[in-house]
């Protein structure tokens, strides 16, 4: 009865998928809520896949050359103020700290949101010369925005991220970096979290305050809805002719700088839940497993099991591996590994051993297959990668089933009316055809692809000649 219940805890996907994702970031143990409303503990389950994506995202950063800083949590109100566009456009999620111990402070402080500012006020002091450029700095902190509606790891009102600042010389090497990191975004999505995503750039409408242009990867959940999974911004010289900074260049003119940023944040561990998940838990793609192989001991009261187990994990050292040894019964251990998403299990018995094999099952589909075990690693190192292929094939398919095509407003809205996912459809780059679509749909342009197609001559809402083909989709 115990057995059953375990996954009964989960509500299924298809009655409702809100309460379904609750259920698996709760029963994984990923989070816990707090006494403040809408910020989150990250238990160690959580945490380390955050650590594997960090540590992993970290060395494609470092290996296009950037360095990592940290700045301070606090901005001056006079330096927030400073760039119009941005100050209004974060306005209604800013913290504010008004005391310092008992004293009123003599300029409130907001919790930084993002740093931009507070880049710039250094970068100003620290760029003389075109000797200093270009300037492409890290940081990984967390930031604070005050959401209304808060759900774990999509939206939090304190949340863990990286935000990359650059600087540059020219208004192409900006645009290359800007390109390039995002591009480094949509490779890690792929290759490390099995999450195929779409490329592409925001419409003025859905750009970040105070950016030239921001560039984005959007990927599809389970349920057919959008996330924006990292985004890279090109500022070109806005932010620095706000702050004063610039450069002596080569010619001996003063020149500004133009600067980028560009950021990912915990809500990949949501995605990742959404993009992969099933009705008993979570499908961790290996390369952001915490434990890549569980062993798990059939009869560990009968001599010899254990230490077998012990042995097999021992032989597996190259792998995330552990052994669950704790006294729930074999049915029990099953579902709690395939709650928290482990790739693999490793089922060891008395009969197995006199057999001299084991059995190992794969979490994303649930094959079984009985291995001899001298065979085990090269089994192990065989199973792993193909298990993050099929991942990312299986998501792909998923998103490319539901991706719709709509020519006229009449098929855009009944294709959103039945059905969810992507639909691709012309625009005339007009915002008040996009604030319709919207208004009467309740879905955003996700992006502008960078592989665009002409689907027709003319704009999805308004008949008139289109000049982009636009991802359209309801959103996270």
């Amino acid at each position: 009865m115990a057995e059953k219940k375990l996954v009964e805890a989960i509500t299924s996907m298809d009655v409702d998928f809100a309460q379904w994702y609750t259920d698996v970031v709760k029963k994984a143990e990923l989070i816990d809520y707090t006494s403040v409303k809408g910020c989150m503990v990250i238990k160690p389950a959580g945490y380390a896949i955050w650590e594997l994506i960090q540590k992993q995202l970290d060395d494609r950063f470092k290996a296009t050359g950037v360095e990592n800083v940290y700045l301070p949590m606090f901005i001056p109100e006079s330096l927030l103020q400073k760039e119009k566009d941005h100050v209004e456009g974060f306005a209604p999620e800013v913290a504010w700290v008004t005391h310092g111990g008992l004293q009123p402070l003599q300029e409130k402080l907001c919790v930084r949101p993002t740093s931009e500012t507070l880049f710039c006020d250094f970068y100003k002091n620290d760029i003389h010369s075109y000797r200093d450029l270009p300037k492409v700095y890290n940081q990984w902190c967390s930031v604070v925005r005050w959401e209304k509606e808060t759900r774990p790891f999509l939206r939090s009102r304190e949340f863990l991220w990286q935000e990359g600042h650059t600087a540059h010389a020219t208004a192409e090497d900006a645009e290359a970096r800007t390109i390039q990191m995002l591009n480094v975004y949509a490779d890690f999505c792929e290759q490390v979290l099995a999450m195929p995503v779409i490329k592409g750039r925001k419409t003025d409408k859905e750009k970040f305050a105070g950016a030239e242009a921001t560039y984005t990867i959007e990927a599809l959940m389970h349920d057919g809805k959008a996330l924006q999974s990292g985004t890279s911004h090109n500022f070109g010289d806005g932010f620095a002719k706000a702050f004063g900074i610039q450069f002596t260049d080569k010619d001996n003119t003063l020149k500004y700088v133009h600067q980028t940023s560009w950021g990912m944040t915990t809500r990949l561990i949501g995605a990742i839940i959404m993009v992969h998940g099933d009705n008993s838990g979570l499908v961790l793609p290996p390369l952001v497993a915490p434990t890549q192989v569980m062993v798990i001991p059939i009869q560990q009261h009968k001599e010899g099991v254990l230490d077998k187990a012990y042995e097999l994990r021992d032989r597996l050292s190259n792998f995330r591996v552990k052994v669950d040894d704790s006294d729930k019964s074999p049915g029990w251990k099953f579902s709690e590994q395939e709650m928290r998403g482990i790739p693999l299990r490793v089922e060891i018995g008395p009969k197995d051993i006199a057999a001299g094999k084991c059995v190992i099952c794969r979490r994303d589909t649930g094959e079984k297959y009985e291995v001899a075990l001298e065979e085990l690693e090269a089994k192990v190192a065989e199973l792993l990668p193909t298990i993050q292929r099929d991942m990312l094939e299986k998501a792909r398919a998923h998103r490319d089933s539901h991706t719709y095509v709509a020519t006229t407003l009449d098929e855009l809205t009944q294709v959103f009316t039945e059905k969810t996912g992507f639909v691709k459809a012309m625009w005339c780059g007009d915002q008040a055809c996009e604030d319709k679509i919207k208004e009467d749909l309740a879905v955003t342009s996700r992006c502008m692809p960078f592989e665009q197609e002409t689907l027709s001559d003319k704009c999805v809402c308004c008949g008139r000649p289109a000049k982009k083909m636009v991802y359209w989709g309801k959103a996270y």
